[in-house]
This record gives structure tokens, C-alpha cells and sequence, in this order.
């Protein structure tokens, strides 16, 4: 049911994509931040930070390449994966270490600017309800416990039972099925062009993990969201 539908919608034309500004690509680059390690490119932030305009004009013309063909390019799929021992455990169990997973940084900042499209057409068709915090621009869990305090609080006064239930969902980004995320998109009726450039966005990506003086061979994922 899913692929049928999926490949109907990729054989249609896309639409006209929304394309980025210098304006747009240039605050991108200023709310980048300057701990985060490079990726297989080894252009750390800190040199994007030190733009020139004409860096900026090259980049913006790259960007919006990317959304008119909907193609993301394989340079930017490529992940290093590291293992960061958590702090106080036994560095002789696997669980013991956190992953890592190294990206192009010219590939997340075009993250940026199709966030911010995504996150337009999120707002303009009020797709999210207002109870939704996580990954939404000025929310926070701090503003969501705040939240909480005051309805429990509110119900302790009027003599009123408050429910909760919490839900810890393990390896959510690891095990998102693709097929069934791009057909989401497509029932909430995203612009076509963003839902193909997710499918080249989120497809044959590859990865190889470090770990001390260790590299495995690339692989390809089969399931999963890059993050």
C-alpha cells in the first residue's frame, strides 16, 4: 500500500520549490556552533563562521540547486560514527558508550534551510498542537515541565486528579522506517518537492564507525534518520 502509493506520488511533477535567500543561508551560518566537530569534509564551523559574501552567494546557489533537482548530493550521506565512553561506566561493555555520529558540515547547513521551510509549512497549516514542545523553535522541555507544575498545581487546588504517563522510546531515530515517514508526508500534503528531496535526503546514506585506532568498513543504512 505504501510503496504504490509512494511511487505514484514520485512519478507526478514536483512543485515549484521555495528557494533560500543569501539573507537566509548567511543567519544560517551566524547559528552555527563552534564545538561541533566536522564531518569527512573536515570544514569545522569556525571556518564557515569567517564567511566572505562570495562564500555565501556560492553556497546559496549550491542550496537551492539541490532543492530544483531534489537530489542531495552522496558526498554529504557519508557519517563517521565515534564512541564517547558515558561517564562512570564500564568501558568493557558496548553500552557503556555513547554514539557519535560525524556529519558534512555543508550538508547540515542545508539542514537548516529545509528545516526552516518544513517548519513554515508546519505553522501555516497548524499540523502540530500546541501541547507538541520537543524540536519547535522558542519551546523547551523547561517550559514544558513549567507547564505541567501549574496544571498539577491548578488540579491540587480544586481537589482534582492529575494522570500522567511518560514514554522513553529507545533508538527512535535509528529505527525510523523510511518508506512509512515520506508517505506521512505525503497524506499531510508537504509541497512535493520537499517529500523528494527527503527521499534523497534520507537514502543510501553510508556510515563507518571508529573506535580508538579501529575503522570499519562503510556500510550502507537501511533504516534510520541522520541526525
Amino acid at each position: 500500500m505504501v510503496d504504490v502509493a509512494l511511487s505514484s506520488y514520485f512519478l507526478s511533477p514536483a512543485s515549484e520549490p521555495h528557494l533560500a535567500t543569501p539573507d537566509e543561508v548567511d543567519a544560517a551560518i551566524r547559528g552555527l556552533k563552534f564545538c561541533k566537530a566536522p564531518g569527512a569534509n573536515g570544514i569545522p564551523n569556525r571556518a564557515l563562521k569567517h564567511r566572505a559574501k562570495r562564500a555565501v552567494s556560492f553556497l546559496n546557489r549550491i542550496f537551492n540547486a539541490v532543492l530544483r533537482t531534489h537530489h542531495f548530493p552522496q558526498a554529504w550521506k557519508r557519517a563517521r560514527e565515534i564512541s564517547l565512553l558515558k561517564p562512570g561506566k564500564d568501558p568493557a561493555l558496548p553500552s557503556s558508550y555513547r554514539p557519535i555520529r560525524l556529519l558534512d558540515t555543508i550538508g547540515k547547513l542545508f539542514e537548516k534551510i529545509l528545516l526552516a521551510t518544513v517548519l513554515h509549512v508546519v505553522k501555516e497549516r497548524w499540523l502540530l498542537r500546541d501541547e507538541e514542545f520537543g524540536f519547535r523553535p522558542e519551546h523547551s522541555t523547561s517550559l514544558q515541565l513549567a507547564r505541567l507544575v501549574e496544571r498539577i498545581t491548578r488540579n491540587f487546588g480544586g481537589k482534582r486528579l492529575t494522570g500522567t504517563v511518560f514514554l522513553d522510546v529507545a533508538k527512535e531515530f535509528d529505527t525510523v522506517w523510511i518508506d512509512g515517514l515520506l508517505y506521512r508526508l505525503t497524506l499531510l500534503n508537504f509541497p512535493s518537492y520537499i517529500v523528494h528531496t527527503f527521499s534523497s535526503y534520507l537514502r543510501g546514506r553510508t556510515f563507518e564507525a571508529s573506535f580508538q585506532t579501529a575503522t570499519s568498513p562503510r556500510r550502507f543504512m537501511r533504516a534510520g534518520i541522520a541526525k
